[in-house]
């Protein structure tokens, strides 16, 4: 008997799919690892690499991929020295975690949590109490923060063993939600210039015996989102993060060390046709589909009850070669999101029915339902190397 004819080139295989290093090397195993070497209660020290030391301050650069400093020398030059210094001198960076976004990042960072766990596991992401879609980085529309993320953050476990615990940003993020569920705890400090940020955290670093800070630059990701990371005004942002740096590792305190890392990287993504697709023009991939979530390179997609698996299947005929496809319980058992067995249960309906994650270089954008991202020359989202690599440099007194 003859075999049914494939109509469509295979999908990619998820195994293929190059998942983050959960529990060992991502980006939530950073300030457990940390304040595991202060001797905080209940802390692990998940990354070995790292040596304890007193005092630490995470810089945390928004944007700033582990290759987009390796391809930038001229323009990072302080940064692209200390490329053999990361992850504890082995020259490896780190994975951000899936998707490789902005507040699954910093909930990531901020709590010691795969994003399974702590659950802010996209850019928006159903909220199975009302059925919306919640913006988990605006948070729009307004969901309780505690209720959304019950986990105490690394900082407040910090301050309560007695360690000097302190964010050093934008006064702009002080009273967001965001900051709240992911890096609260301590004392919050807001400086407006990337200077007075630097001179503050190493003011803060050398106020305790043991201390804990966190300062962040957001300017470079804006850069990349509106022009690119191969624009003349994103290589300026490098620039200026470059210096800012230096300016901060040359006014450590005793026993102290720095680590610059990310959130994520980013790759610029061509305004044509071949590699933008449109949901909102697409009958196909809008068939059965109830809400569209996530962004364009990492999104999850929620069916119409009993649709789920007329959704995956189409999905991965329309976009398997450049995407990888999964179904909620097949993105779960790969690893996506964390360790399976560390699925929260509030967070397992906000996952999509079926998620897809971009391996080329392609967007999936909805011209209609989100414009203005849709209209970004810089994205990111996925698991390539380009933004699921973020540094770990490392600069010790």
């Amino acid at each position: 008997m003859a075999q049914p004819v494939w109509d469509h080139p295979e999908p990619l295989a998820l195994s293929s799919a190059p998942v983050p290093e959960y529990g060992t090397g991502s980006l939530a195993d950073l300030l457990p690892t940390l304040a595991a070497g202060m001797g905080v209660p209940g802390m692990t020290a998940a990354i070995p690499e790292l040596a304890p030391a007193d005092r630490a301050c995470v810089f945390l650069i928004d944007g700033l991929g582990w290759e987009q400093i390796k391809a930038h020398p001229d323009e990072a030059p302080y940064l692209h020295a200390l490329l053999g210094s990361s992850r504890g001198g082995t020259g490896r960076p780190l994975t951000a975690g899936f998707p490789a976004t902005t507040a699954t990042s910093l909930a990531s960072v901020g709590t010691g949590l795969p994003p399974g766990a702590h659950g802010l596991p996209g850019y928006t992401v159903r909220d199975p109490a009302t059925g919306e879609l919640m913006n988990q980085l605006r948070w729009q529309p307004w969901t309780e923060p505690r209720a959304w993320q019950p986990h105490p953050t690394v900082f407040q476990l910090a301050a309560a063993a007695g360690v000097h615990a302190a964010q050093v940003s934008s006064p702009t993020f002080e009273n967001t939600p965001l900051t709240k569920v992911a890096l609260s705890g301590g004392t919050f400090l807001g400086r407006l210039t990337g200077e007075e940020r630097m001179d503050l955290a190493a003011a803060r670093l050398a106020a305790g015996d043991r201390s804990l800070v966190y300062t962040y630059y957001a300017e470079l990701d804006g850069a990349g989102h509106r022009y690119g990371v191969a624009s003349d005004t994103w290589r300026g942002q490098l620039m200026t993060v470059d210096r800012l740096v230096r300016r901060l590792a040359e006014q450590l305190p005793p026993r102290s060390v720095l680590y610059v890392t990310a959130d994520h990287g980013m790759v610029d993504v061509p305004f044509d046709e071949e590699h933008r697709i449109d949901f909102d023009e697409d009958w196909e991939l809008r068939a059965g589909v109830a809400l569209l979530g996530g962004e364009g390179r990492a999104r999850h997609v929620y069916a119409v009850p009993g649709a789920e698996n007329d959704v995956l299947t189409c999905w991965r005929e329309v976009l398997g070669e450049q995407f990888w496809v999964a179904s909620r319980d097949e993105a779960i058992d790969a690893g996506w999101f964390g360790p399976p067995a560390g699925i929260d249960e509030r967070v397992y309906a906000r996952l999509g029915d079926v998620i897809a994650a971009a391996r080329d270089d392609v967007l999936l954008i909805a011209s209609q339902r989100e414009p203005n991202e849709s209209a970004m020359v810089g994205n990111h989202g996925s698991m390539t190397p380009a933004e699921q690599l973020v540094p770990l440099l490392e600069v010790r007194s």
